[in-house]
């Protein structure tokens, strides 16, 4: 598999250091998001999962009628719609857009962001449902008989889909998660497990344990990193652009957001915050200003440089295995137009050289 370059748009222009503009649905920068993405390079875009915006699933079609190559990537909590409809749902979804839709499974890192939603089930319990609706969403898309289902949290009788999704025998499954629920989880049932951009340590130690759970279910799986480039025309530039960055992020953080002062609850926000305490700087230019100040909250660590730098640095996650590399802004838009001109040709050469060298020793 070749390198695979993600993105991630939103419903309405804001970030870290911008102040949400715009209407919250915003159809014109959605389109325009998701245009922009395509034009830049990027092979697929991820539409992202939060308890009080708008819903994924129109974002994402609308998105997708918007462009006509680029796969999407739509983010799901189980628990909040059945199995079986989530199924036909997503179905109808991959016909509508031709077969390019893949799905990001994410089970709920915050006890109060799934407590607005209605979900008092606590972290192991809701990997243990995203297990079973995996298992029964499966079964949905791929059944051909109407069958029966009786497990711990979903129960049905002569359930069947009669739309099947354009892909076969289904669209992809991306997993998001680092506790050891959710590896076990990951291990039976993803097609691509991501992680938050840590050390190259930390994610080396993470892909091994995920990749040996997968092959004890007798399966391969792959990768995905996610990171924040900050990229200039010099090394300096890119460490004072940085800089600019946090500043504009802790103004923005002080006024607007203080319950960003709370550390986030998931494993993933707490093994950022091992990445954080490692130093403002680690490896050779991964940065967790921002991380540091969100407690490890969400995908927030940047690597910094210029864009040859940049795209070496992805190559050191590569080497790992990491066939899918996420990457995405502080000023979203436009830098992910910037990076459509040096940095995601540089990952791709690169990437092409190394897989060349590789097959060249196998020889």
């Amino acid at each position: 598999m070749s390198v695979q370059i993600l993105g991630m748009i939103g419903h309405r222009l804001s970030s870290e250091t911008i102040a949400p503009v715009g209407p919250v649905f915003d159809k014109n920068y959605i389109r325009n998001f998701a245009q922009a993405h395509e034009n830049a390079g990027f092979d697929r875009i991820l539409v992202g999962y939060w308890s009080d915006q708008p819903d994924g699933f129109l974002v994402t079609a609308l998105a997708g009628l918007s462009t006509s190559r680029i796969g999407l990537l739509l983010a799901h909590r189980p628990g909040f719609v059945a199995p079986t409809l989530a199924a036909r749902k997503l179905a109808t979804l991959d016909q509508l857009l031709d077969g390019r839709l893949a799905l990001n499974v994410i089970s709920g890192g915050s006890d109060s962001e799934q407590r607005k939603d209605g979900d008092f089930l606590d972290h192991d319990q809701r990997y243990a449902r995203t297990d079973e609706f995996l298992e029964v969403l499966r079964k949905t898309w791929t059944s051909e008989q109407p069958f029966d289902h009786k497990g711990e949290f979903y129960r049905v009788e002569q359930a069947f889909s009669a739309v099947k999704s354009e892909q076969k025998p289904h669209l992809p499954v991306y997993f998001s998660g680092a506790s050891d629920a959710a590896i076990r989880v990951a291990g039976k049932h993803a097609d691509v497990y991501m992680l938050w951009g840590e050390s190259l340590q930390q994610t080396r130690e993470l892909v091994e344990r995920v990749r040996a759970e997968a092959a004890g279910h007798g399966r391969d799986i792959e990768f995905s990193v996610s990171f924040r480039p900050i990229v200039a025309a010099t090394e300096d530039a890119a460490w004072a652009k940085a800089e600019v960055i946090l500043s504009r992020a802790r103004a923005r953080h002080e006024v607007a957001r203080p319950e960003l002062s709370l550390k986030p609850e998931s494993i993933g926000a707490q093994r950022l915050r091992a990445t954080v305490a490692q130093g403002e700087r680690v490896d050779k230019r991964l940065w967790t200003g921002i991380a540091g100040l969100v407690g490890g909250g969400h995908n927030s660590t940047a690597l910094v440089g210029t864009p040859e730098q940049v795209a070496d640095a992805l190559i050191d996650y590569y080497d790992l295995g990491i066939r899918n590399i996420l990457i995405r802004g502080f000023d979203p838009l436009n830098d992910a137009v910037d990076y459509g001109r040096e940095l995601i040709p540089l990952i791709r050469a690169k990437a092409a050289e190394r897989d060349l060298r590789n097959s060249a020793r196998r020889a």
